[in-house]
């Protein structure tokens, strides 16, 4: 079956078989360097910008939201709802398969840069012409792979393959356990604001030195400011998809911080163990009325608030006097 006919077969809606948010899991996929993630942000936004996908075999209305995350040799796919994170469907999809087409993946695009450098008109469309081959020829083994997973033409799949490419010399491929870590979780009320903060900076001040985990009581919506006050320092938070305790998957921490009053009893009454839990209460700067810039003003002080404390941490757990 071609992919044209694929393609109808699907019948894809416009307006709610696409994904509309990408984010990526900043425990397994990460750079701490804010220009090497730049490949992956472009092939974000070309896929965004136009795409069809849908869940199979879920009874699910779109648009979706489409989280990566990189377990060992596996990219999990999880598909969420867009306004409030709630999860949908979860695939698994090895890339064993896929380390030939994307080690020629690396190798063709190094070949046409230097071609567009010095080559003639007709030796650039030869590398092109092999460079397209390449990627028709992996987005049919994706969609392959993905057949009644996850369902998308196959434009996108070519898309996903770049962004794929993009992402997977950035993973993280040992376990939490591997790792021998400490490991630290900050829990607030909803996971969009003060908890992601936390774990961000967390990352950034220890990093390679422990294992940053956050979650909420429930699950939030992504804010706006938290992405703007964090790339003033260069740390970008438009990968950040809200979790709820409930979906993480250690359930032992070295240490668990909370951030908020439920997030203490919500702690207190889960299943979660940990060697050492704190309390740091915090204010929630979406509750600050005034205009834009004390709204803003609000979500600095907080940031700086959490990294002068973070500062204070030591790795193996608990706070230096």
């Amino acid at each position: 079956m071609s992919a044209l006919q694929v393609e109808k077969k699907r019948g894809f809606d416009k307006k709610t078989d696409i994904i509309s948010a990408i984010t990526l899991d900043p425990n397994t996929i990460s750079s701490a360097n804010y220009d090497e993630v730049h490949e992956w942000r472009v092939a974000i936004y070309d896929l965004l910008e136009e795409n069809a996908f849908y869940p199979a075999r879920v009874n699910a209305k779109g648009p979706f939201a489409l989280h990566l995350s990189i377990v060992g040799n596996y990219l999990l796919f999880d598909v969420r709802d867009p306004e409030t994170y709630k999860p949908i469907v979860a695939h698994y999809l090895s890339l064993s398969p896929f380390r030939g087409l994307i080690r020629d993946y690396f190798r063709v695009r190094e070949h046409y840069f230097e071609a567009i450098k010095s080559a003639k008109p007709h030796q650039i469309e030869a590398v092109d012409m092999g460079r397209r081959g390449l990627h028709n020829e992996a987005a049919d083994f994706l969609l392959t792979r993905l057949n009644n997973k996850l369902e998308m033409d196959h434009f996108t799949a070519r898309r996903l393959f770049t962004l794929i490419c993009a992402i997977q010399p950035y993973a993280t491929r040992k376990t939490e356990a591997e790792s021998g870590l400490p490991t630290v979780l900050f829990v607030c009320s909803m996971n969009s604001v003060r908890s992601p903060i936390a774990a961000a900076l967390a990352r950034r001040l220890y990093s390679n030195n422990l294992i940053a985990r956050s979650a909420g009581v429930r699950s939030g919506k992504a804010d706006g400011f938290v992405h703007e006050v964090m790339q003033e320092i260069g740390i970008d938070m438009s990968v950040h998809t809200p979790h709820t305790m409930d979906e993480l998957v250690s359930s032992h921490f070295d240490l668990i911080i909370t951030l908020s009053n439920d997030a203490k009893k919500a702690v207190k009454a889960s299943r979660l163990e940990a060697d050492k839990i704190e309390h740091w209460p915090t204010i929630d700067p979406t509750i600050v009325e005034g205009n834009r810039n004390l709204k803003l003003s609000a979500y600095k002080d907080l940031r700086i608030e959490l990294e002068a404390r973070i500062k204070s941490l030591n790795i193996s757990g608990s706070q230096t006097a």
